[in-house]
């Protein structure tokens, strides 16, 4: 019986999205430009319509519940970025700060979220309490995660997903300084923080897959889930490859790519999966204009298919999204189209390609 899990980007709950929900936070910012979080939820509304407020924790799921369970997946992995905290200190120096109501954890359970990586560049926005209070709120709600913690040990501790008659799967989170994680985040043998790559060379790799294997009992699959990179772009440094395919070279099933506002190439290396952008999932965005091009209010649903006897890609079934008022809808045939044609462009050199389905689905395949 075959291993099936659902995998995204960005999913970022705080903010505007915070203040729709039914507990929300002090709404003040410490941003350039907006000091209300309130804001976002006014900019969502100018651009798509009203939102009846508070909405429900299932609200913000929309569409994405029933290709869920269409789908039959066995976990469900998010980047989980924002801190779930109502303390009112910011991390000095930094400009953008994400938080979201303890009591809205309830919104990441109504999505059945299995486990989140934490190794981002929003955990910490709210300082050490700030991190505290999120393990709590996770811990409290039963919801697995990795990539922070209140020392390097514990950051680096894999979520652990098992049921009855399945091989387990260790999700284990890492974050790099090129997404903007900032250096004094990394945690170490005394101090809390998140668990930060040193670089992208061939002796981290080599290293962290050692800590991972320390952590596998025989039949465990492994997830690598890395933030990496800018924002905006679809280039993908050389570095970026080298370092996926060691750890694909050293056990690794999958290798969970985010960071980027959009999605970015596929590969299948090895027979195993490689997402080097998976995007925005959840965000407070609509309404924000620039970089257009990139079509960032477009997000995928990664329904992944792995032999669990060797975390060999069976299949990849891709699901087209877009925010509307804080809620994910199934895109549009032009949209999903878009989609199919970028990617196909973006995988030529990693020799995978998508097929465009009736349902307006993607199918991946590969050489």
């Amino acid at each position: 019986m075959s291993l099936r899990l659902f995998l995204c980007g960005d999913v970022m709950t705080g903010r505007g999205i915070d203040q729709a929900l039914p507990h929300h936070v002090n709404p003040i910012l410490y941003e350039p430009y907006v000091r209300d979080a309130g804001e976002y939820v006014h900019l969502a509304e100018k651009a798509h319509g009203s939102i009846s407020r508070p909405v429900s924790f299932d609200y913000i799921w929309g569409d994405a519940p029933q290709e869920l369970e269409r789908a039959e997946v066995d976990f469900r992995i998010v980047n989980l970025e924002t801190a779930i905290t109502s303390v009112e200190t910011p991390w000095p120096g930094k400009g953008i700060h994400y938080r979201m109501h303890p009591q809205n954890v309830g919104c990441l359970s109504a999505g059945r979220i299995s486990a989140c990586a934490l190794a981002n560049n929003h955990v910490l926005d709210w300082g050490y309490d700030g991190l505290s209070e999120t393990l709590q709120t996770l811990n409290a709600a039963g919801i697995a995660y990795s990539g922070a913690g209140n020392d390097a040990d514990e950051a680096m501790q894999p979520a652990v997903l098992a049921t009855a008659g399945r091989n387990r799967v260790l999700l284990f989170s890492f974050g790099s300084t090129t997404s903007g994680i900032p250096h004094e985040w990394k945690t170490t043998g005394v101090s809390p923080g998140v668990n930060l790559l040193d670089d992208l060379s061939e002796a981290t790799a080599a290293r962290v897959c050692d800590q991972m294997r320390a952590h596998q009992q025989p039949g465990d699959l492994i997830i690598a889930s890395i933030h990496w990179g800018g924002n905006w772009g679809y280039e993908i440094p050389r570095e970026q490859i080298r370092f996926a395919h060691r750890l694909i070279d050293e056990g690794v099933a999958i290798v969970h790519g985010h960071s980027s506002h959009h999605v970015k190439a596929i590969e299948v290396f090895r027979d195993r999966l490689i997402l080097y952008g998976c995007g925005d999932f959840i965000t407070d965005y609509e309404g924000i204009s620039g970089y257009e091009m990139f079509h960032g209010d477009l997000a995928l649903m990664y329904l992944v298919e792995l032999d669990p006897s060797n975390g060999t890609l069976i299949s990849a079934r891709l699901v087209p999204m877009q925010m509307r008022r804080f809620r994910l809808k199934r895109a549009s045939a032009a949209d999903a189209k878009w989609l199919c044609n970028l990617l196909n462009e973006l995988g030529e050199r990693f020799g995978t390609t998508l097929r465009l389905e009736e349902d307006n689905s993607l199918t991946l395949e590969w050489l």
